[in-house]
């Protein structure tokens, strides 16, 4: 079975997993400062909090920014319901502005439309691992005064036009990693959040683990050594020793896997660009994107076949497809708290009802990619 994505672990994670576990610290202990001081060198950001998962780093992000309840997020409805809920956690209303057609990012122009005097926060999405254009979200969010979190659960490794890495938060407040096993580099679950604002980080800092601090510095009484306390109410989004341990290997081999995922979909692009009934993804002029999901546009109608038909005949074939994203605001619990928004974003319904992601992953051989493709090109016979 090709599955349409999955880790691949070496002989160095496993290692640096069993020295965790031969160690002294299963958690809360130097792994994960490791971990952390090793993606600020990789994105050049100033802060990072390493966190249980990435929905776990989303929320933390949105709620170490204060935000009044009632407030309204803008964000794109062709993601993983995290990023919304992340919102929704903290009493903020999203917003769902269109789509790009050819990025499948957050339209600026659509993000300017939706832009009221209860916007407090934007937060694109880099799709597929596709940086969204971020220099003119910035733009935007400034001339309101909006906050940014850019949602890069797919996007580690990815470059901006500029050249300089996704994570560097010149464009943003935050930007949030996920560590998922399908995602380029993985620790299992986990996730992580950059920053160089030196205030958020210590508000999450203290939301990451109970609200709870121990610093001498912070605490209104020095009692002794024991002494902790609860300043606000926080939760429990630390990341373990283990799942930092192999967060770290895996990160030593990003620059590996984005080359192999990239001569992937190049190899993908060539053998199915003659196909009039499938479009394939394309790359941002001046991006580089570590791709993390390879998606296509299928006209079903032209091949006389259904998404589901299709899907089908592929398992049958031993491949694994999936598809990203039915829209947000399409699940039963924004409908029901939120109201019926179909038609709000046509690019984006339009587009779910065409996409579907192929396998791409860094152990997927060439042998096996010519056999999904081989499988694609016969949908129309």
């Amino acid at each position: 079975m090709i599955p349409y994505g999955k880790q691949d672990i070496s002989a160095a994670d496993i290692a640096a997993v069993n020295a965790v576990l031969s160690s002294d610290f299963l958690t809360q202990g130097p792994k994960v400062a490791e971990f952390e001081q090793a993606l600020c060198a990789y994105t050049g950001a100033r802060y990072c909090l390493v966190v249980a998962s990435g929905t776990a780093a989303l929320h933390l992000a949105v709620a170490a920014m204060e935000l009044p309840e009632g407030s309204e997020g803008i964000t794109t409805p062709n993601t993983f319901a995290a990023t919304a809920n992340s919102m929704a956690y903290c009493g903020i209303k999203p917003v769902f502005a269109d789509i790009d057609p050819i990025s499948y990012n957050l339209s600026p122009s659509s993000v300017s439309a939706r832009i009221t005097p209860a916007t407090r926060l934007l937060s694109p999405v880099h799709f597929a691992g596709q940086p969204a254009d971020m220099p003119a979200l910035s733009l935007i969010a400034k001339k309101h005064g909006l906050k940014i979190i850019e949602d890069a659960a797919h996007a580690i490794g990815s470059r901006y036009s500029d050249g300089s890495p996704v994570g560097n938060c010149l464009f943003s407040d935050a930007t949030v990693f996920s560590f998922h096993p399908v995602k380029t580099i993985t620790s299992g679950e986990g996730g992580a959040v950059m920053t160089n604002d030196p205030v958020l980080y210590q508000r999450m800092l203290l939301l990451r683990s109970h609200g709870i601090t121990k610093d001498p510095a912070l605490l209104s009484q020095q009692s002794g050594p024991w002494y902790h306390e609860m300043q606000t109410l926080g939760w429990h989004y630390r990341m373990t020793d283990m799942q930092a341990a192999l967060g770290l290997s895996q990160l030593q081999r990003l620059n590996l896997f984005k080359a192999r995922r990239r001569t992937l979909v190049a190899q993908y692009n060539q053998a199915l660009a003659e196909l009039p009934w499938l479009k394939t993804p394309q790359e941002m002029e001046g991006f580089s994107s570590c791709f993390h999901l390879y998606v296509v546009e299928i006209d079903y109608a032209a091949i006389g076949k259904s998404r589901r038909q299709v899907m089908d005949s592929l398992m049958a074939d031993g491949i694994g497809t999936q598809v990203h994203y039915i829209p947000v605001y399409h699940h039963p619990w924004y409908r029901e708290q939120y109201g019926d928004k179909t038609g709000s974003c046509p690019v984006a319904e339009r587009y779910y009802q065409h996409c579907l992601s192929l396998p791409l992953y860094f152990t997927l051989s060439d042998e096996e990619q010519s056999h999904v493709i081989q499988a694609i090109q016969r949908l129309a016979r």
